[in-house]
């Protein structure tokens, strides 16, 4: 593990003292595509046995939703999931209070999302220092992430999260690469591109292809990719998530240090301890996982707005909403009648692949 780790500073080394220009792309491409290599080796080591080295805490996955406190050591975590879930997660002045993973439940919008405090990260976790690999292990797992930031402390610590988090192979308020990858058996690599690339030429692409022993593939550009692109895509184990950005304590800084931290893209100022600005930081956590909410009416009976079927707004057809209820129920699926936004009369007769909205009521028909 040692020489692993060796390697690893040797090329971030190496990285460091390398200009960037045109000139070193190349040179720059061949090094963090070693890297990546490496990475991935330290961080899920082959094991003889059954379980590896980088999994997570063992915590059972429930709720509609799953959301990660991520973040340094007394920056509020545990006072914050105390506050928005009534779980008890102790609180101390020290740091390390929380040795292992606490989850808790947050209800809000007849959803049940899962909140899990994640003990706190140091820098060198994405190369296995302290607990670190278990708590970015249990932050994949995750839905969306709440990196939370002290406001006293400089905002370096939010580079240093993301750092880690980055190179655990999660991407942070991030979409997958547009970009065609497919392995051949002959042909060599062909190499594509609709846009003009300033940061790829077909030399970088094949040294990187080179090192990892890929010399037949069709790679296709639809945006201006960089070397990091095509080692995500070629990797193909990246998470790619929304993360919100909790700064708490603000309760301690002037209103004129708030105006500069209010800059920050995805961000949100709270007071755990206070109880500031926790509803902002719920509709914000609600916007970022993307969630609808579909009521359910029995034949004959009012709609059930108590308990609402929590979908992703990219997986809300009627399909999607029946197999939420239970797996049987699309065979038995006859049509459905839906009231709502997503109807275009009330109520509109409609099938399994009818899209759904937030706040809409269906009624369910079976086959007889």
């Amino acid at each position: 593990m040692s020489t692993v780790m060796q390697k690893i500073k040797d090329i971030e080394d190496e990285m460091a003292r390398t200009q960037k220009n045109k000139a070193t792309a190349h040179h720059l491409g061949l090094l963090k595509a070693k890297l990546a290599k490496l990475r991935r080796e330290i961080l899920a080591p082959p094991s003889s046995k059954g379980g590896g080295a980088g999994e997570g805490f063992d915590v059972t996955k429930s709720g509609d939703s799953r959301v990660g406190l991520v973040g340094f050591p007394s920056v509020g975590k545990s006072t914050l999931l105390n506050k928005l879930t009534g779980t008890f997660s102790e609180v101390a002045s020290y740091e390390f209070t929380t040795l292992t993973c606490v989850p808790g439940v947050i209800k809000y919008r007849g959803s049940k999302i899962q909140l899990l405090d994640l003990p706190g990260i140091i820098e060198g976790a994405k190369d296995g220092k302290g607990r670190g690999r278990q708590v970015i292990s249990t932050a994949r797992t995750c839905n969306c992430i709440l990196i939370v930031l002290d406001a006293i402390k400089p905002i370096t610590h939010k580079r240093l999260i993301e750092k880690e988090l980055e190179g655990f192979g999660i991407r942070l308020n991030k979409e997958p690469p547009n970009m065609g990858f497919r392995r051949k058996d002959k042909g060599g690599i062909n190499f594509t591109s609709t846009v003009a690339n300033t940061h790829l030429d077909l030399e970088t692409v094949k040294a990187i292809c080179g090192e990892y022993k890929i010399h037949n593939a069709d790679i296709s550009l639809r945006f201006d990719a960089t070397a990091d692109d095509l080692i995500d895509v070629i990797e193909g184990n990246r998470i790619y998530m929304p993360c919100i950005y909790v700064v708490n304590k603000i309760d301690q800084i002037t209103v004129e240090e708030l105006e500069v931290l209010d800059r920050l893209p995805h961000y949100c100022p709270i007071s755990a301890h206070l109880e500031w600005n926790l509803d902002g930081l719920l509709d914000k956590i609600w916007e970022y996982l993307n969630l609808i909410r579909v009521y359910t009416k029995p034949k004959g009976n009012s709609p059930d707005y108590e308990d609402p079927v929590i979908l992703s707004a990219n997986k809300c057809t009627v399909e999607d909403f029946c197999e939420r209820i239970h797996k049987d129920m699309v065979k038995q699926f006859k049509f459905a009648l839906v009231w709502g936004s997503s109807a275009k009369h009330k109520p509109q007769r409609v099938g399994k692949e009818h899209t759904l909205e937030d706040e809409d009521v269906v009624q369910i028909i079976k086959k007889v």
